[in-house]
């Protein structure tokens, strides 16, 4: 399974030349140091759905040695590891150029990542090839748009919701975060698995 998380960076040589730019332009640009390690974790996961999209990869993945559930796991794990990864190098150059960011940052962007994976990597199973990059460019632009909106919108509509956060212990607060984030992912993966396993290539 190492062997298919490793293939990704291989496959994606090229497009990793772009991979610092796109990050450096984020850190130039100004942008939130969140969504810059939001945009640097997304990069790699899901260029390789991009690339497996335009040749077709299943039918060759599915003649290797490897089980549909190993497949998937694959996806899953990777995803996590180039995340660790992104915000190792993201971090390296917002403290090469100077640009504050906190431990906090990347706990939510990491959180985001996950939820947006948790969310996408299904549908890649479901869409039709051609479709699914569109359908992830424009889910991941409404969800930038959107967080601030419907942040505001609970701060205004849902103070006992916001009272019983506050209320809470820091601790319990990112840990309850990180459960429920995990768990979302898991069965994201869950589902993911049976959808795969069911398709015909």
């Amino acid at each position: 399974m190492f062997n298919l998380i490793r293939r990704d960076v291989i496959l994606q040589k090229r497009q990793l030349l772009f991979f610092i730019p796109v990050i450096l332009v984020f850190i130039i640009a100004g942008a939130p140091p969140i969504l810059t390690f939001l945009v640097a974790s997304i990069f790699i996961p899901f260029n390789t759905y991009a690339y497996d999209e335009k040749v077709e990869t299943n039918i060759l993945l599915n003649s290797l040695p490897y089980t549909r559930k190993e497949i998937i796991a694959s996806r899953y794990l990777g995803a996590i590891v180039y995340m660790i990864l992104a915000i190792c190098v993201t971090s390296l150059a917002l403290f090469v150029f100077d640009t504050p960011f906190t431990m906090t940052d990347i706990g939510i962007s990491s959180g985001l990542f996950l939820l947006f994976s948790a969310l996408t990597f299904p549908l890649f199973q479901i869409l039709k090839p051609g479709y699914i990059t569109t359908v992830v460019l424009i889910s991941f632009i409404l969800l930038t748009f959107l967080t601030r909106p419907v942040g505001l919108f609970v701060t205004e509509h849902l103070t006992g919701i916001i009272d019983l956060i506050i209320n809470l212990s820091v601790a319990i607060l990112y840990t309850g975060a990180t459960l429920i984030t995990m768990g979302i992912y898991l069965t994201s993966w869950g589902i993911t698995t049976v959808i795969y396993q069911r398709k015909a290539f």
